[in-house]
């Protein structure tokens, strides 16, 4: 059974790294659209991984309570430690590429926040932002 929850841990893994790549691609190209269509398949992909990490967990101290006098190294086959393996490579993967895809997704808020900023300036009153009375770039006329 542990071997089950590993595959499926690791197809999810896998998943979530191509969907975060064409993000990325995405991104790159303007298409916002894709992106948040995806978001509901990469919040599902995460909830079955985690479900399948819970699992995989509960298969783990399973089989040390069952074998107490047994280190986990000794519990487990050469298949089941070459897919752990592949577990923490994948997982790294995944942090790596959240974290090009986090650049460049705050590359894109600054630059659209400077747009905004420069279109309609604002000011701080207190703890909000509001629109200032002095904008020299949009003149609004009723």
């Amino acid at each position: 059974m542990l071997s089950h929850h590993l595959q499926g841990a690791l197809a999810d893994l896998r998943d979530l790294i191509q969907i975060t790549e064409s993000d990325i691609s995405d991104i790159k190209e303007a298409k916002n659209d894709p992106q948040f269509d995806r978001l509901s398949l990469k919040e599902e992909k995460l909830k079955s991984f985690e479900t399948k990490k819970a699992m995989i967990d509960h298969e783990i101290s399973s089989l040390m309570s069952k074998n107490p006098d047994m280190d986990l190294p000794e519990l487990l086959s050469k298949e089941q430690h070459d897919q752990l393996d592949d577990l923490k490579a994948e997982l790294n993967k995944l942090r790596d590429v959240n974290k090009h895809y986090a650049r460049l997704v705050l590359v894109v808020s600054n630059l659209y926040n400077t747009f905004l900023e420069r279109i309609i300036p604002t000011e701080m009153q207190g703890y909000n932002k509001v629109a200032s009375k002095s904008s020299t770039i949009l003149q609004v006329r009723v």
